[in-house]
């Protein structure tokens, strides 16, 4: 076990690497936030704050030297620098893991190869094979970079020949390439989240039901309106998931529930997930803190739902509400609701910049408690269109 007389190191420093150093500073743990951005929001909650660059010796060298065990709370952290401070601290989830989940192509061969279910999909390793590929797979399809994007940006939605061909002649070489996804006809979005320690016990969250538009994650409600005995079979896959990757710490899979109840496997995230931002208030133990027992080792009780919750997503300019006096004394009277901003200096359209987690005994009221605060954050977006 690593004991809160030790320093648990970060590597990245937005909104996730927040509430993990919130979770883990309530448990006694010291925080190194390492992240080459002075403006990150988790620098605020580090006992230890690094803002060179990832590629600095002196800073690698101090970030080894001071923390017990090592986490990431984004996916594109540099791989070659996991690899070098798993050789002296242990790193939860290691750097094999990292380099499967970073690359689309190699997370959807090892799922296949493993025998989870995932939709079809196929490489595109030079763009001019594109359209064959395309051809030999079947419209309607998604194409999305190999490694990077994130929340829409870099996919593309193809419904035909055209379309296919339309992509190839914009897109340029690179290295990792691009996957072909097949498009699900997903009736539900969903996911679990399941942290395992290194002695191998392994917990999952309750389940999750997504809303995306556009792409990006807008609403999350737990526990989703799924049969018990549906809810119990995705928490059974996601364990084993976990187990085939030898994954340490804390993990989000993502599901597409198919109109005949089978289940594919979307992706699979190495760190917690704004899907699970609601069990900070809805569960006894929230991901961050199954987070801190998993990286740390220590026993992994299952959480235990206290009450249903639905979370938003606050994007882009929508934050200016939850900076207003007006807006406030409107959200502030709705039962059940908490507010995080997460201080991210520059607004950008799409960017998450806070989330509302709502919660309630009753389900059917929290929908209609979310439409309030989704009326509010619309209104900023039209008068900001």
């Amino acid at each position: 076990m690593i004991l809160s007389d030790q320093a648990i190191g970060v590597l990245g420093g937005g909104q996730l690497g927040t509430f993990l150093s919130i979770a883990a500073k309530q448990m006694g743990y010291r925080i190194t936030v390492w992240d080459p951005d002075p403006g990150a929001p988790a620098h605020a909650w580090a006992d230890t704050r690094i803002e060179n660059a990832f590629d600095d010796a002196e800073a690698l060298f101090s970030f080894i030297h001071d923390n017990a065990v090592i986490t990431y709370e984004w996916e594109n952290i540099p791989l070659d620098l996991v690899a070098s401070i798993e050789k002296k601290r242990p790193v939860r989830p290691g750097s094999a893991i990292l380099k499967q989940l970073q690359n689309r192509i190699r997370e959807k061969d090892f799922l296949s190869t493993q025998g989870f279910p995932v939709t079809p999909y196929l490489p595109v390793l030079d763009p001019t094979t594109l359209p064959a590929a395309a051809e030999r797979l079947g419209f309607p399809l998604i194409c999305k970079t190999a490694t990077a994007g994130y929340d829409g940006i870099g996919q593309w939605r193809l419904t035909n020949a055209k379309a296919a061909a339309a992509l190839r002649a914009k897109l340029k070489n690179r290295e990792s390439g691009w996957i072909l996804e097949k498009v699900a006809d997903f009736s539900k979005e969903l996911s679990v989240i399941v942290a395992r320690n290194a002695a191998g016990a392994a917990v999952t969250y309750p389940v999750a039901e997504n809303t995306h538009e556009d792409g990006i994650l807008r609403l999350s409600q737990i526990p989703a309106k799924i049969p018990v005995v549906l809810s119990d079979r995705i928490a059974s896959l996601g364990k084993k998931v976990i187990t085939a990757l030898e994954g340490t710490g804390l993990f989000c899979i993502e599901f597409f529930l198919l109109k005949d109840e089978t289940l594919l496997i979307n992706e699979i995230a190495p760190r917690p997930h704004n899907s699970g931002h609601g069990t900070m208030e809805a569960c006894d133990i929230s991901q961050y803190a199954g987070q801190v027992r998993a990286l740390c080792n220590l026993p992994l009780p299952p959480p235990h739902l206290l009450s249903p919750a639905m979370t938003i997503n606050v994007l882009g300019d929508e934050i200016s509400v939850l900076r207003t006096e007006a807006a406030l004394k409107k959200l502030l009277v709705i039962p059940g609701l908490h507010i995080y901003d997460y201080r991210k200096k520059e607004i950008k359209a799409r960017r998450k910049m806070g989330h509302i987690t709502l919660t309630g005994p009753d389900s059917a009221a929290l929908l209609a408690r979310a439409r309030q605060v989704r009326d509010l954050l619309d209104d900023v977006s039209k008068n900001n269109s």
